[in-house]
């Protein structure tokens, strides 16, 4: 976990999916897989700071973003449910078509995908379980068992 992570998620919930949390400055994004730093990033983002992000900080944040294209695991969290990303925000007046269409951007332009999640609760557990499954495949890869689903996976 970055150590500049405003509002960060905790884990405690999923104590048995990771062998502890290490907070250190990441070079990229708020969180990742320790020793698959250059393979795996996720970006979270707070609504407020998701429009934030997309106006005042744009020129800084797409640069995040092509950069986090790079990784072949990577993951842009909202924490907040698609309808509030597209409903008009309270303390500004950008239009929320703005910010949709710059994630749609981010998705089609960059291959960045997106997750929305009600809750900064689920956006927990949604990274969890991301980081928990990219560990996992990458040890099933390392340890020549091969990546693939069996029937009890899903």
């Amino acid at each position: 976990m970055d150590t500049r992570e405003q509002i960060p998620f905790d884990f405690s919930g999923f104590a048995e999916w990771f062998s502890g949390v290490e907070k250190r400055a990441l070079a990229l994004g708020d969180y990742t897989v320790a020793g698959l730093e250059d393979m795996c990033v996720v970006e979270r983002k707070d609504l407020a700071d998701l429009v934030h992000s997309f106006t005042a900080e744009r020129s800084v944040f797409i640069e995040r973003l092509r950069r986090m294209s790079s990784c072949p695991h990577r993951l842009l969290v909202i924490t907040a449910a698609l309808s509030q990303v597209k409903s008009p925000y309270p303390h500004s007046g950008v239009n929320p078509n703005r910010i949709l269409q710059s994630l749609i951007a981010v998705l089609a332009g960059l291959g960045v995908p997106f997750v929305t999640t009600e809750t900064h609760e689920l956006g927990e557990e949604i990274v969890a379980s991301y980081l928990y499954q990219i560990h996992l495949y990458n040890w099933l890869d390392k340890n020549d068992h091969g990546r693939f689903l069996a029937d009890n996976d899903l």
